[in-house]
């Protein structure tokens, strides 16, 4: 079966900080910047990133109920974190990793800023509807207004 790839969703924004501050706010405060996107049935209480690779990536709900989103790749602080997206078209989680895409986050230090480059790649992987599940990434609503939020927190650190 021939696969179309898509197009990675690419975003970067600048953060007044050095990349370890960077890089422990984008993870181990994952929670204080994530904007509140969920696909558990209840309300998000904490978006959790475990730091360490074989971590997880995932909600914890109002009404005590978790729901995974992926799984931490990659962990090499200051400077890359990688994890799997196994949040399909319908926003529900997928658990075969061989249907997930995932997002790469790179963390640059430079005269005492850093540059973050987030790279959300495979997309393809989710089958049908992954030109959709691109697009929605790729909207205001999506890593573009998220890494604003997290540049947002990041400056106010």
């Amino acid at each position: 079966m021939n696969q179309t790839t898509i197009t990675p969703v690419r975003q970067t924004v600048t953060v007044p900080v050095s990349a370890d501050r960077a890089f422990t706010l984008f993870t181990e405060g994952f929670n204080t910047w994530w904007p509140g996107h969920h696909i558990g049935a209840a309300e998000l209480a904490e978006a959790v990133l475990e730091p360490r690779e074989g971590g997880r990536w995932y909600e914890r709900d109002t009404d005590g109920s978790e729901c995974d989103w992926g799984k931490v790749l990659v962990y090499q602080p200051p400077h890359l974190l990688v994890v799997t997206w196994q949040i399909n078209a319908e926003w529900k989680y997928e658990p075969d990793p061989a249907h997930a895409s995932e997002v790469e986050v790179r963390f640059t230090e430079e005269a005492g800023h850093t540059r973050v480059e987030l790279e959300h790649r495979y997309i393809e992987r989710h089958g049908k509807g992954a030109e959709d599940l691109r697009s929605s990434v790729d909207s205001p609503g999506g890593w573009p207004g998220i890494l604003q939020m997290y540049a947002t927190e990041t400056r106010a650190a």
